[in-house]
């Protein structure tokens, strides 16, 4: 009778001297633990409390340990990479024809009044102005020529015009049918992209 007593005393002690060794194991091994790797597994509560109380020093230093800088944050961040690379790929998409409208506004290959020659008006009619918001209105009665001359109230700047068959003829803004053509192609990122390379809206 005496036999299983003892023996189960025997194991009762193991385990409590198990567990001791664990307990003290482990807070030897919290004293020895670096000091920032603490902080690093605080709380922001805690970690202010601990500052308070003189736990730790550096409070400027745990803050940055919490939270690192915003560039490698958003470098390692899918959303920003997936952002990133979409922008590159809308402006690999528009650039041809922003530097045709630009060659054409700000080059001396047309005069004020000039009408396009035939391939920069092609190019004009289906990458920009068929995106217009208000094409259907700015052609009205038929499209006869595209023309680049001085804005009617913006006297130092150029801008296209649409001629039409009937001699009227209208300006409209390159920029405008862009920012029409991204929202329609990539909606999802295109307001983002238009805050970022647009300025404001125009005719």
């Amino acid at each position: 009778m005496a036999a299983p007593l003892l023996l189960r005393q025997a194991l009762l002690l193991r385990v409590c001297f198990h567990n001791d060794q664990r307990f003290t194991a482990g807070a030897v091994a919290a004293r020895h633990r670096p000091w920032c790797s603490v902080t690093a597994s605080l709380s922001s509560d805690e970690a202010d409390e601990k500052t308070k109380s003189g736990g730790i020093s550096n409070h400027s230093f745990v803050r940055k340990a919490q939270f690192p800088t915003s560039q490698s944050r958003w470098e390692d961040d899918p959303d920003y990479r997936k952002w990133k690379d979409k922008k590159e790929e809308i402006l690999k998409d528009i650039e041809p024809i922003i530097m045709l409208a630009k060659d054409i506004l700000h080059s001396e290959r047309y005069v004020d009044g000039a009408r396009l020659n035939m391939e920069d008006e092609k190019a004009v009619v289906e990458k920009l102005l068929v995106y217009h918001p208000q094409s259907e209105d700015k052609v009205g009665c038929g499209l006869e020529s595209i023309m680049v001359d001085r804005h009617p109230q913006y006297r130092q700047s150029r801008c296209l015009f649409v001629v039409r068959t009937d001699g009227g003829w209208i300006d409209f803004s390159y920029q405008k049918c862009l920012r029409e053509y991204i929202r329609d192609k990539y909606p999802t990122h295109a307001e983002r992209f238009i805050r970022r390379h647009f300025k404001r809206e125009s005719g």
